[in-house]
This record gives structure tokens, C-alpha cells and sequence, in this order.
């Protein structure tokens, strides 16, 4: 087992309905998760959120809450996880953006798609953190700080 954790966040984002997922490829094989990664150094958990989101779907994302944290250890590799997801809503879409390397496409995807599409998400903690969001769970932006904030930080 490795120690530390991987320090990652996600982004919930609904829009009619429909979920912003991307599809990548993970050892291998074609998965589904919501916009994530890892934590950069110097950097707030809500700005890694924002940076990712746009990296990885080209959609610019406006943080309204968090959603939970999780601490998750992939059965695959034994590492340990500790995700902070939060819920964000679409704002603006850069269709000519490039997306990272390992993304094959972001799209909009309805609860039904995600749960058909179960045995193909990255971990359990993707459709556990829908289900989570889908009954209403929310935590204010303001539990979470940074000393000293990021802006303060001379690298």
C-alpha cells in the first residue's frame, strides 16, 4: 500500500438533466468518470476543481458547493484516494479547446446512461457521489480554506 494519499477532486456538473462525464482510457480499458485529478502543488482544492474540469472537458465550470469526501483505496493498484468532490454548473463551453492526452471526449450523459455504464466507471466512488448529489447532500464552499491562501504562496 502506498502512504500518503493521492489528494484528487471531482466536479458534479448537471445540466438538463444530464451529467458532464469523460471518457478515458485507464490501463487499458475504456472508463467513465466526472472531470478529476490530482491536487498541483500550491494549489486550493477548489482551484485544482476548476483546472481539471476545464482540462479535461473544455467546460468552464462556476464551483456552487462541495459535495462530500471520500477516501477510497483501488483494489487495482492499492493506492489510497482521498477525493474532494464538489458541485459545480456549466458556464462556458471552448469547443476548440484541446482535451488532456488521456481523454478520448467529454459528454453529457443521463443518470439511467451512468447506471447502464456501471461496470465501465473508473470506481465505484463515481456513481456513489451522483447518488449522493441526487439527494441533496451539499456542503458551503466556506468549510474549506487554505493557510496561506494559494496567492500568498511564493514558489
Amino acid at each position: 500500500m502506498e502512504w500518503p494519499p493521492h489528494i484528487t477532486v471531482a466536479c458534479i456538473v448537471e445540466k438538463d438533466g444530464k451529467f458532464l462525464m469523460v471518457k478515458e482510457i485507464k490501463d487499458g480499458r475504456t472508463v467513465y468518470n466526472q472531470p478529476a485529478g490530482h491536487l498541483e502543488p500550491y494549489e486550493s482544492l477548489q482551484q485544482a476543481a476548476l483546472r481539471e474540469t476545464l482540462e479535461e472537458t473544455a467546460w468552464q465550470v462556476e464551483l456552487e458547493s462541495a459535495l462530500r469526501v471520500t477516501l477510497f483505496t483501488a483494489p487495482g493498484n492499492g493506492v489510497t484516494y482521498c477525493r474532494t468532490t464538489f458541485v459545480a454548473k456549466a458556464v462556458s463551453h471552448y469547443s476548440n479547446q484541446a482535451l488532456d492526452s488521456d481523454i478520448e471526449e467529454a459528454l453529457w450523459l443521463s443518470y439511467d446512461d451512468i447506471i447502464h455504464l456501471k461496470d465501465q466507471l473508473r470506481s465505484p466512488v463515481v456513481l456513489s457521489d451522483i447518488e449522493h448529489y441526487l439527494e441533496g447532500h451539499r456542503i458551503a464552499l466556506e468549510a474549506f480554506t487554505q493557510y496561506p491562501a494559494p496567492d500568498a504562496i511564493s514558489t
